[in-house]
């Protein structure tokens, strides 16, 4: 059984709210957990205390029982220094303007 720390959804339309859990892998995203470890309000600034709130206890025994988190909490968990921060690699040159469009706002600018 793979474990992996995940967010799961809960809250309105609109109106997000995500719980931390351990869960199964194959488990779906809002269904079955073992065990909440936390939670994350996107809808509050990101300075705010209560943003994400983790329970730094429980999350370290699951994994050293081998939970693996996914990228989002693995962020959070790094910022938390309870794990070593991701390693995100650069953005694909392919999202970037083309040629043309650099030049455009490089006249503009300059």
């Amino acid at each position: 059984m793979g474990l992996k720390i995940r967010l799961a959804r809960a809250g309105a339309k609109k109106r997000p709210y995500y719980h931390i859990v351990v869960a199964d892998s194959r488990s779906p995203r809002d269904g079955r957990f073992i065990e909440k470890v936390g939670s994350y309000n996107p809808m509050l600034p990101s300075d705010h205390a209560d943003r994400i709130r983790l329970l730094d206890e429980r999350i370290k025994h699951w994994l050293g029982e081998g939970a693996v988190a996914t990228d989002r909490v693995a962020k959070f968990l790094g910022r938390a220094d309870l794990a070593p921060m991701p390693e995100f690699r650069e953005q694909p040159k392919q999202s970037a303007p083309k040629k043309k469009a650099q030049e455009r706002a490089a006249a503009a600018a300059g």
